[in-house]
């Protein structure tokens, strides 16, 4: 069990977030109830399997570690044997790719550990897997990830190649830069044993793992552009620039609980900001009257147990998008549907903070909250429906 203290600077390294920012991380620290766990009754309804719960420790890694977690319910939906995939060797090809954009951009990029759903498949689709056991990133003798050192040092390097002191860049650089991610993370093997055979991480994605990427597909919701058109997904860690299908936010949902119905999981992007997420207790929702007007014992008892919601309008959405008060935050997966006591549905979400919650390291979300925060997800595309899919031609 973390003290608050502790707890605070963990969450901080793993947001990426400044110190600035401490008051929002204690939002979600101070924002539980010792009355949840006997307020809340859940009864699955729908439960598509996956992989232990794990824990990304002090990264951002969130995006990484929810989406390999998502490829390895895709091996056991396709009736293989998963793999526990190696989160960091995704994130570390991710950072590559993301320096060559940063010094392209001439420093005009955010920097740090965050990422996207498609960052996962994109790198699977270029550079392969490979098992957690070859490669675990924990090199220097750290028992879980600790990326802020690291992240300081690789921004430092890239804002001095920016500054192009000699007159052009040279190729040194991105060698430099792979050096401290050998040094902090370890070199990546050429080629490893597993279960007897000798892969690359190319052979072993396309021979153990097995899945086709084409096949992921990757949804926004937003009042700014077309629906049913791509649109760019504007958030700072989007720095692929990827173009995601944009739909009306009532298909969220009926994507989300089609596929879910239909034996796969979910790879989900959303805000964990606001007070009415609490990771101790397990539970977000998206109470009905606005905090500002609640009283101080209402505010205590939030996650006393069911509460009434708020009723979501894309309006609402979209508003909450411009102002600031959806921000994209972390990564976690859906993997099933419940209902409390009263009969309403939760999404089951697992994330990737370790196992010390009311939930064992699972939470249970209303569908008003995931219509109302969610920043993008990624789906298999036969778990979209059929006329969703003729609409954006998948």
């Amino acid at each position: 069990m973390y003290n608050k203290t502790v707890l605070t600077l963990a969450l901080l390294l793993t947001w990426g977030l400044s110190y600035a920012q401490v008051d929002l991380v204690n939002k979600v620290i101070n924002n539980k109830s010792e009355q949840a766990s006997s307020g809340f009754h859940f009864t699955t309804v729908v439960n598509a399997e996956t992989t232990p719960v794990e824990n990304q420790g002090a990264s951002g890694t969130c995006w990484s570690y929810s989406t390999n977690s998502f490829l390895e319910s895709e091996m056991i939906k396709a009736g293989k044997q998963p793999v526990p995939l190696s989160k960091i060797y995704t994130a570390r090809c991710s950072y590559i790719d993301k320096a060559e954009n940063y010094v392209r951009m001439h420093g005009s990029l955010n920097w740090g550990d965050g990422g996207e759903p498609h960052d996962v498949v994109n790198m699977y689709a270029k550079y392969g897997t490979m098992p957690e056991s070859v490669y675990t990133g924990l090199h220097y003798g750290t028992k879980h990830n600790n990326f802020g050192e690291m992240q300081e040092i690789l921004k430092g390097m890239l804002d001095a190649v920016v500054k192009n002191k000699n007159g052009t860049l040279t190729p040194a650089w991105k060698k430099a830069f792979t050096a401290v991610l050998d040094s902090y993370l370890g070199a990546v093997p050429e080629k490893f044993t597993y279960n007897g055979k000798d892969y690359t991480p190319d052979s072993f994605a396309k021979e153990v793992v097995g899945l086709n990427p084409d096949n992921y597909v990757e949804f926004i919701s937003v009042t700014t552009s077309p629906y049913w058109q791509k649109a760019m997904m504007m958030v700072p860690d989007n720095w692929a620039f990827q173009q995601d299908w944009n739909i009306p936010m009532d298909d969220i949902t009926k994507i989300i609980d089609h596929a879910l119905k239909q034996g796969y999981t979910i790879a989900w992007g959303t805000d964990v900001s606001e007070p009415y997420f609490s990771w101790k207790n397990g539970v977000a929702y998206v109470p009905e009257r606005d905090l500002a007007a609640m009283t101080s014992q209402e505010k205590a008892g939030l996650f006393n147990g069911p509460q009434p919601e708020m009723n979501i309008t894309p309006e609402l959405r979209q508003e909450a998008f411009d102002n600031y008060n959806t921000t994209d935050d972390h990564g976690m997966q859906i993997t099933g549907i419940a209902k409390d006591q009263n009969g309403k549905e939760y999404y089951i979400v697992k994330n990737s903070w370790g196992t010390d919650n009311d939930h064992q390291g699972y939470l249970y979300v209303t569908k008003a909250f995931v219509a109302y925060k969610t920043t993008s997800f990624l789906v298999n595309k036969k778990g979209v429906p059929e006329d969703i899919r003729k609409k954006v031609g998948i």
